[in-house]
């Protein structure tokens, strides 16, 4: 087996404008405090070649995952379909996706950055020496919380203890998984697994940077000098950091702690990953479609005219109007679908790759917990990784309760990203990601 790592700065120009934490915020950053990079993980075994990269972005559509595939394939001869673009999902990082009023994308950034991530892939394979592959399970509490069952974080002063842990340890991941890649005696590179929303930082925040996975992989990169970090983002779709929407003073205080238990966490996988018989490298790309709630068109015409009842009446001001807006421009569209007789169902992609034991399951959803846990639980390989936000940005995947329970996540962001909610996200993404680890053996 031959391994490559390399990375590549797409940190965009001071002024861009950020995205998360809600519609039309404006959040034009100031200042740079850590740069972003789009990092890369090259894989060879028996002929078959597979390149994974993970970039310090809330999410790509499939557009630009296709021009990095282009690029990079023209340039290294991998196949396009072994090629998985990833984003860790930091919420202090540029627009990057066409989603209403998340941020406005800068376009001179977006054209040049499918160029400038596929830097990374291509010197990653130009790299590629005869390494081994190791895997740890590590021990990793005290970051995260399920925002489904604790709505607000507890006060700062609690979660920066050491000894804090959220009420349902079980509703996230309380563990992290590591690779390290070892050649000529040296790290040259590790990839650590773990689902949780980038979002320490809060909505007042103007500072680029890549969040708690972010400040973490830097950190850890200085210990091992020469070696390139790759963050993976699991199932985050209902969980959130224990330092979430405070002011941005304290956010930043934080950051570092947060960062640090994190690293803390890799580190130890890093010092107790065992060797893996790699016995093939397998990759798998399959497009997706998934079934979308049966919304009449009558419906979006009246749920339309509620929403611009609020926007247009006397004493709505463009604050107050920030949500409804995303709706009656998402229901518009609809509308406007719907009667041109467009498919108002999405497509999308699932991709799979298998190094030996290790199966990673990615999509370019926001996934559930359960979701995952349903996955794990069925999945065939050893050591599975469920990935979320990965060649396309799909919204969310919750599991069957919120789907039913509807709100924020089932029903109002698919509209931000310009589809009907999905009826059963759920059971069909889990099929979906097991019949696409078959395709793996």
């Amino acid at each position: 087996m031959r391994i490559g790592f390399a990375k590549s700065d797409i940190t965009p120009r001071v002024g861009v404008e950020l995205c998360g934490f809600g519609p039309y915020c404006c959040r034009h950053s100031v200042a740079v405090r850590d740069r972003l990079w789009a990092r890369a993980m090259a894989v060879e075994h028996g002929g078959t070649q597979v390149l994974l990269v993970s970039c310090d972005l809330i999410s790509v559509d499939l557009p630009i995952t296709r021009r990095v595939r282009r690029i990079v394939s023209d340039a290294t001869g991998i196949a396009p379909e072994a090629i998985m673009v990833h984003c860790t999902h930091t919420h202090s990082g540029p627009a990057t996706s066409l989603h209403i009023g998340w941020g406005a994308v800068d376009e001179p950034y977006v054209e040049t950055l499918p160029q400038r991530i596929a830097r990374a892939c291509i010197e990653a394979a130009g790299r590629m020496e005869k390494a081994a592959l190791s895997h740890a399970e590590a021990p990793c509490e005290g970051i995260a919380l399920n925002r489904e069952y604790d709505r607000d974080a507890p006060p700062l002063e609690e979660v920066l203890r050491d000894t804090w842990r959220p009420a349902k340890p079980e509703l996230t991941d309380t563990t992290c998984h590591v690779l390290r890649a070892d050649a000529g005696g040296r790290t040259i590179g590790f990839v650590s697994c773990f689902g949780c929303h980038p979002v320490v930082c809060c909505a007042e925040g103007r500072h680029i940077h890549g969040d708690f996975c972010g400040v973490a992989t830097n950190l850890l990169e200085r210990e091992h000098p020469g070696s390139v970090g790759l963050f993976l983002q699991g199932a985050l779709g209902d969980v959130n950091t224990c330092v979430v929407h405070k002011p941005e003073k304290e956010s930043l205080e934080a950051l570092d702690v947060i960062a640090a238990r994190y690293a803390n966490a890799v580190r130890d996988g890093l010092a107790r990953a065992q060797p893996l018989d790699v016995d093939a490298v397998r990759h798998c790309l399959r497009q997706a479609t998934f079934t979308c709630k049966d919304w009449p068109v009558d419906k979006l015409e009246s749920m339309l005219a509620e929403k611009e009842a609020r926007v247009q009446a006397p004493d709505a001001t463009d604050d107050s109007a920030r949500m409804d807006t995303v709706h009656v421009v998402a229901l518009r569209r609809l509308i406007a679908k719907a009667q041109g007789d467009e498919s108002l169902q999405p497509t999308t992609e699932v991709q799979g790759f298998r190094l030996g034991p290790v199966a990673i399951l990615a999509s370019g959803f926001e996934i559930f917990q359960a979701v995952k846990n349903d996955i794990n639980a069925a999945a065939r390989s050893p050591i599975p990784l469920v990935a979320g936000l990965t060649n396309d940005s799909s919204g969310y995947a919750p599991d069957r309760a919120t789907t039913a329970r509807g709100g924020y996540a089932a029903d109002f962001v698919p509209l931000m990203i310009g589809t009907l909610p999905l009826a059963n996200i759920h059971d069909e993404l889990v099929a979906a990601l097991l019949d696409l680890e078959r395709g793996l053996y």
